[in-house]
């Protein structure tokens, strides 16, 4: 699915960005005394050398709140202008109800409609979609977008192969109509040939809850790490080439590249395939590691608060996750309302 934003159409933007980190660091010398694996193991297949982790007793949402309430403060709007509320996560709090009630509630939007969606790590894109055109239709006024994983939750902390890439954190933003700036398209995708290479193969309706998933382990994170490299390679490139194209903007017309921070491998690979100069990347993965739907949104609110991202660019943002999925926005970054 790609659609491009009519010259007609209302222009929607983000006005306000928050994110939120839980404090417990894990390093790579923490996990060397957990699983067998080594700082320069991980270092050279990934470039994580930390990752953030919540507490036992932090649900998904309220590593959210924070998030979003500095969100709304930078956008200069109360929580109950809120009129949606949309959660993309992986990890909720419980199945249901969604993860975007509990975050409405602790924040006070209490006018707000507020569901959750699972896309994996492509959840923040495929929400700024649905939040867009929420607004543009004049559905909502004002929606909070809210990306968040609590991954460690799901870990199978004696799998090296996942335990190494994964970390916890939330970012939001708050989309409204503007007067400059605003998205310019978006380019959504899902491909079933590699539906189970990334995934938590029980707790649903498929795989209920029994002592012989327990006993098998199949309530952890599993994934096929070659298969899911290789899609990812090819999808963050193919989508966001489809989206220039559909927009009609060449690769130099791009100020800021924010990929997924899956690893660095990838994003190195998606930056030189794309054509983009190396430092319109915005790359943060050596400090938080994989944070999923999360991990555009806290990259986006570094790149505000250090001043390499400001009004008037063309931003670019990939994104590939679990289903599988991909997707791509492209946005001209205002200064607000």
């Amino acid at each position: 699915m790609i659609a491009r934003v009519g010259s007609g159409a209302p222009r929607v933007g983000i006005t306000g960005i928050g994110a939120y980190a839980p404090e417990r660091v894990l390093t790579n010398a923490d996990l060397v005394k957990m699983v067998d694996t080594s700082d320069e193991w991980i270092v050279e297949r990934t470039g994580i050398r930390q990752r953030h982790v919540a507490e036992p007793d932090q649900a998904t949402s309220d590593i959210a709140a924070p998030a979003a309430r500095e969100a709304l403060e930078c956008a200069g709007v109360a929580p109950e202008e809120v009129e949606l509320v949309v959660v993309a996560t992986a990890s909720p709090n419980m199945l249901f109800p969604a993860s975007a009630s509990f975050v409405a509630e602790e924040i006070g939007a209490r006018n707000a409609a507020a569901y959750d969606l699972l896309a994996g790590c492509t959840g923040f894109v495929h929400a700024l979609s649905q939040g867009y055109a929420a607004v543009a239709v004049e559905l909502a006024k004002r929606a909070l977008v809210v990306g968040l994983e609590t991954l460690s939750k799901l870990m199978n902390w004696r799998d090296r192969t996942t335990c190494v890439l994964f970390g916890d954190g939330a970012g939001a933003v708050v989309l409204e109509r503007v007067e400059d700036g605003g998205f310019l398209g978006f380019e959504l995708g899902w491909d079933r040939s590699g539906g189970f290479d990334l995934c938590v193969p029980a707790g649903g309706s498929r795989a209920p809850a029994s002592p012989a998933t327990i006993e098998q382990d199949l309530h952890h994170l599993q994934m096929n790490g070659r298969e899911v490299c290789e899609f990812a390679t090819r999808a963050m490139v193919s989508s966001a080439e489809q989206l220039l194209v559909e927009c009609r903007l060449t690769v130099d017309e791009v100020d800021v590249y924010v990929p997924h921070r899956a690893n660095r491998r990838i994003i190195d690979h998606a930056v030189r395939h794309v054509g983009l100069a190396p430092e319109k990347a915005r790359v943060n993965v050596e400090h938080y590691g994989n944070t999923s739907s999360a991990s555009i949104r806290i990259c986006l609110h570094e790149a505000v608060a250090a001043g390499t991202m400001f009004a008037g660019q063309t931003v670019l943002m990939s994104a590939v996750g679990a289903g599988l999925t991909w997707g791509s926005a492209l946005v001209v970054w205002g200064d607000g309302r």
